[in-house]
């Protein structure tokens, strides 16, 4: 009996082991991701300083789901592009307000060799190659999944929180995610993103 309790045990922690490392290999740590630097830190909140960031980006329309943002994008870096080139993935995926609700535009960033070279033309016209200005954003990190109601919460702390440390936004919240779809609510990364600035207010 207890020869079989061992292989047991033996067994569920190979499972472990494979499982995590099957994770790992598909999670977001198998990803290139967008690089800063970290200028102040208070719990979950951050002020982080980006360089600039060469993005590929569509259009999203927040109330229907992703309306195929996300698979016109993946199209773009599968090599749907003007030289079939393939693009490697990176994290975080990012999703910016637009001039309404119903409106917005979902973003991939490029990786940095691509960006420094001849970046690939789009095939479809409603992906864009754009660039997206260095600058210091205000950071709140989070879990579970990108519904509204949790991103309002959040975009409302990390609004308080820029108020109260002498910074004013100069942008909208963005949404950035890091994580596959399957990965569980508890284990996801996100992040709300706010351009900020020094206050010029006494």
């Amino acid at each position: 009996m207890a020869g079989k309790n061992m292989v047991y045990m033996v067994f569920a922690a190979v499972s472990l082991v494979l499982l995590y490392a099957g994770w790992k290999l598909t999670s977001r740590n198998a990803y290139e991701s967008a690089k800063y630097s970290v200028v102040k830190i208070e719990e979950n909140i951050e002020v982080r300083a980006y360089p600039e960031l060469m993005m590929a980006t569509t259009d999203y329309q927040p109330r229907l789901g992703n309306n195929g943002s996300f698979g016109r994008l993946f199209q773009y870096i599968s090599g749907g592009n003007k030289s079939n080139q393939k693009i490697a993935m990176t994290t975080p995926v990012i999703m910016q307000p637009g001039s309404s609700r119903e409106q917005g535009a979902m973003s991939f960033v490029l990786p940095e060799k691509v960006a420094g070279t001849n970046i690939p033309q789009p095939e479809s016209k409603r992906v864009t190659l754009n660039k997206r200005p260095e600058g210091l954003f205000a950071v709140i990190r989070f879990s579970g999944r990108d519904e509204q109601e949790l991103i309002a919460k959040q975009s409302a702390l990390l609004k308080e929180w820029i108020l109260d440390n002498h910074y004013e936004m100069i942008a909208e919240p963005e949404f950035a995610g890091y994580d596959p779809p399957w990965t569980p609510a508890p284990l996801r990364r996100n992040e709300i993103l706010i351009r900020i600035q020094l206050s010029t207010q006494p």
